[in-house]
């Protein structure tokens, strides 16, 4: 099979060792980047339009796909998903549609499809000055969310307890999200829907991350993995277990959820990334994303689960069923985590044999190089990399975790500003 893998512009090489997946899977791969470098993939196979323009980008990829015939288009971009829509379009290949992709992109549009379609979400409001935020929150009752419609990676999203932090939060939000690297990295010419921050209630409970698949009228959940980051003022998504310790009515209400979620968004088949937290006991939707989780969320899947979020996307591109099954954990005990560190310009990270010689080690990708930079809240939310490691238990595979976290070095040479 010969798919196309497509960014407007090139998140550096985050993506590259999912585009090596593809490969081992059995699928051969071109990569075309509106704005990249030259050394992301071999040479044969991968294209560089030199801009970011969604009419260029079409122009580009028909003329490849009139050479070489492809069965699909993908990305595991959040910022390439509305993209790929507009392009598997044009080539007249398998894809969810483009207003599909901007109601799944857009979290203003996804909350008016969820409230639409029934399905179980926070109030919300699209906040268009400090005035109307402080509004929102005082009718909603403190703490509320402050988020980007167009953000990833928890950007310049923060929970905010009172009028002090919204007035400085939300002065800081609307200078940044501008700036997004997730917004800058979308194709121009595409209209994307509003470009603003949303004000949402808070919900009090646990959070859930799960692997979810589409096909016509049945949404499968792959994996269900749990979030258990200690919470605070801006979301790291930086600690996650499997097997989740839902049971199995919590699953049955969770599938529920989701699948209303899917129906409202008009998402008919897909591999997505859910988001799900309860509150009082009931689950609402955060998110429902129409691509893979990032991070090291595709092994926690496998292990934890026998679901491969990588294929099902792989399928799903070029119109064939995938092999899906509804949740089915594996017992097999899984733990993961973002490596962070503080914000300022990378000067050499370390990882020690004793890292990568670890027999509880099953993943490990490092996402900076010297000389990046790493930004931290409330200029940014990046992180320099991620770790997964197993256990017998919850307890040992989040200490082995830890462990072997805690021996990765990274030295600045700059520090955050």
């Amino acid at each position: 099979m010969k798919l196309l893998a497509l960014e407007a512009s090139q998140n550096s090489y985050y993506y590259l060792p999912r585009y090596q997946q593809i490969e081992d899977f059995g699928g051969v791969l071109y990569v075309l980047n509106g704005i990249g470098t030259e050394d992301l993939w071999p040479s044969e196979r991968y294209r560089i339009a030199g801009s970011n323009h969604l009419d260029d980008l079409i122009e580009h990829a028909k003329a490849w796909h009139a050479e070489e015939s492809f069965d699909g288009v993908l990305t595991f971009s959040e910022s390439g998903v509305v993209l790929v829509a507009a392009v598997a379009e044009a080539l007249g290949l398998p894809g969810i549609g483009v207003d599909a992709a901007r109601t799944s992109r857009n979290k203003l549009i996804m909350r008016q499809a969820h409230e639409k379609g029934g399905a179980a979400h926070p109030d919300f409001r699209f906040v268009e000055d400090l005035d109307a935020a402080l509004r929102a929150a005082d009718d909603f009752g403190y703490p509320v969310i402050l988020k980007p419609t167009l953000g990833a990676a928890s950007n310049f999203v923060f929970r905010v307890d009172d009028e002090e932090k919204m007035r400085e939060r939300y002065a800081q939000a609307r200078e940044g999200i501008d700036k997004m690297t997730w917004y800058n990295m979308e194709a121009e010419g595409l209209d994307l829907g509003p470009h603003g921050l949303l004000v949402e209630s808070f919900l009090d409970g646990h959070e859930h991350l799960i692997e979810a698949l589409a096909w016509d009228d049945e949404v499968y959940l792959g994996s269900i993995v749990d979030r258990v980051t200690s919470e605070g003022e801006t979301f790291d998504d930086d600690v996650h277990h499997a097997p989740t310790s839902l049971t199995p009515e919590q699953v049955a209400e969770v599938h529920a959820v989701v699948t209303a979620g899917v129906r409202a968004q008009g998402l008919t088949r897909g591999a997505l990334h859910a988001e799900v937290r309860f509150h009082q006991g009931e689950p609402f939707l955060l998110e429902i994303a129409v691509r893979p989780g990032g991070g090291g969320l595709d092994h926690m899947a496998r292990l934890s689960a026998g679901y491969d979020p990588i294929r099902g996307l792989m399928d799903v591109s070029r119109g064939v069923r995938p092999d899906v099954r509804h949740f089915t954990p594996t017992g097999l005990h899984t733990a993961a985590m973002c490596l962070i560190c503080p914000g300022g310009v990378v000067a050499s990270i370390e990882v020690p044999p004793a890292v990568n010689e670890s027999e509880s080690l099953y993943y490990l990708k490092i996402f900076a190089k010297p000389g990046d930079l790493i930004k931290r809240p409330p200029l940014g939310n990046n992180i320099f990399g991620g770790i997964g490691a197993l256990g017998a238990s919850f307890d040992e595979a989040m200490r082995n975790a830890n462990d072997l976290a805690g021996k990765i070095e990274v030295k600045l040479s700059e520090t955050q500003k």
